[in-house]
This record gives C-alpha cells, structure tokens and sequence, in this order.
C-alpha cells in the first residue's frame, strides 16, 4: 500500500508543481515578449518537462536506468498519443503558425539522434554533452528569432511582477525534486509487486504521470484558443525530453541499455506515433488536428499499453 502512496502522493504535488511552475514561467515570457508558439515550443514545454528531469536523473543516480530511460521514450509517446489525443477530442486544434514545421524536424533529430546513440548498448557524457548543445543553441535561436519578428510578438501584458514568478518557479522546482523521489521509489516498489520489469513501470505508469502537467496546460491552451501554444507545448517537450532530459540524466551518469531489442522496439513505435503526428499536420494549410485523428492516435497508444502488458 505504501507504495502507491508514494506514487499518488508524488503525481499530485508534480501536478500542482507543474501548474504553477507554467503560471510563472508564462509571466516571465510575457515580460520578455516572446511569440506565444516560442513560448509553448521553449519556456512551458521544459518547465512541464520538469518532472522527467527529476525522475530520471534520481533513477539513474539509484542504479535504475530502465525507469530514467523508459520515462522520455515513455513521455514522448504519451505526450502523442493520450495527452494531444486526449486534448483534440476535446477541442479539435487549428494550426495557425506554419513555422511549426521546423520545430517538429527538430523533434525527430533528437529522436533519430537518440536511436542512434543508444545502439551500441549505453548512452554516455560524450552523447549526453551533444545533445545539451543542441537544446542550447535551439534555444537561443528561437528566442533570438522570436524577438526579431515583430510581427508574431503578443501583446498580452503580464499580471504578475517578475519577482513574483521567479519566486513561483524556485518554490515550484523545489516541490518538483521531492515529488519526483516519492514517484520513482513507488514506482520501483510497484515493479517488484506486479513482477514486471522496471522497463515497463517506467515507461508506462511513471512516463503517463509525468505527462499530467502537458496535458493540463495543453487543455487549458486549448480552451483559451492559444492552439500555437497547445501544440507548441507537446512538440517542445518531446524535443525537451530527450535533448535536456536525457542530455542532463546522462552527463550526471552514462546509461546502460539492459535490453537492446526492447529498445528498437520501443523506439520504433516512437518513431510510429510521431511520423503519424507528422502525417495527421501536413499539409500546415489544412490548419486543423480533428477529433479522428485524435481518435487514431488514442487508438496507437492503447494498442502500444496492451502489448507493453502483454
């Protein structure tokens, strides 16, 4: 019993966290004037990607590389399909800003840079540094980019002071980092009563956790008709996940892949739910995910659950 405990108690602070962790960080971008798709593509796509940093990182600080490295893959694929899924069958999103289109070819550059720096079996500092100096210079060229087109800048002024939301994000990062040791000791209590292999628990139960603040501030977006930010925000933490995620997990430790055939399939279907993402976008001028889609996409993800557990 302790051990869901542990795991309901952790998911809810990372919920409550991550909402306040997006409240403040929107402040601090509207202060800066940055376009509402870099705010969702940057700043509320890392600060919802928050819980993954923690868990992973304390996962393979505690020896448990299958839950570290199960989360992103996990996250990535439940970000797709059950979190945009969930959020396009409530409210179809309309895709205003075709600029997207480089923002998802950056999403499957670290995808097929993660396929192939964990081929040969372990993820090191050397793979580890590349892909922060990716996320870095991705970063600095929206932000740069954003500010120079003064055409896509809002005008929405912020309400809060930027002491305040400074404040907000410290105390919300504090209660992420306790959060996410509560999560991964029940999930690793969770693996060894249900008998399945931390590779599972962290991929499914730990990855769909983790995912709750994208699909509360994606829902949020999409009700206020912010699609930009909607979008943005999956795309950016797929990119996120595993440029800083795994970037930062495996600088702080190199990771081990105990299993490489369960590795190239799960990467497979990864690269299945996001080439059906791509497919479902283009072309940009159509300017809307309908709710089929969403359906299929739902449909790939419980399909991708069933054979997990099977």
């Amino acid at each position: 019993m302790s051990a869901y405990l542990w795991l309901f108690s952790g998911l809810i602070v990372m919920i409550l966290c991550g909402n306040l962790l997006v409240s403040g960080s929107v402040q601090i971008a509207r202060h800066l004037k940055i376009s509402t798709l870099v705010v969702g593509l940057t700043i509320v796509a890392y600060v919802t990607s928050s819980p993954e940093i923690f868990i992973s990182v304390r996962a393979a600080l505690d020896g448990s590389p299958d839950i570290a490295l199960g989360n992103v893959i996990g996250s990535n694929i439940a970000n797709i399909g059950c979190v945009l899924a969930i959020v396009v069958l409530v409210y179809p999103i309309s895709i205003r800003n075709r600029a997207i289109g480089f923002d998802v070819m950056m999403m499957f550059l670290v995808t097929f840079l993660l396929l192939f720096f964990g081929y040969n079996g372990t993820i090191g500092f050397f793979e580890g540094a590349c892909l922060l100096i990716i996320l870095i210079f991705y970063t600095i060229w929206s932000v740069v980019k954003s500010r120079k087109n003064t055409v896509s800048v809002e005008t929405v002024k912020p309400t809060i002071k930027p002491l305040i939301a400074i404040l907000m994000i410290l105390s919300a990062v504090g209660g992420l980092y306790f959060a996410a040791e509560w999560f991964v000791t029940g999930a690793r209590e969770v693996a060894l009563q249900w008998g399945v292999s931390e590779r599972v628990i962290g991929i499914s139960v730990v990855a769909v956790g983790t995912s709750m603040p994208e699909l509360m501030t994606s829902l949020i977006a999409a009700f206020k008709k912010e699609a930009d930010l909607s979008v943005g925000n999956i795309i950016g933490s797929n990119f996120f996940n595993i440029a800083g995620v795994l970037g930062i997990t495996t600088v702080v430790r190199p990771l081990k892949i105990a299993d490489h055939t369960l590795f190239m399939t799960d990467m497979a279907w990864l690269f299945g739910i996001s080439i059906a993402l791509l497919l479902f976008m283009i072309p940009l001028s159509k300017g809307k995910i309908t709710r089929w889609e969403g359906v299929w996409l739902f449909l790939l993800f419980a399909v991708y659950m069933i054979v997990l557990y099977k």
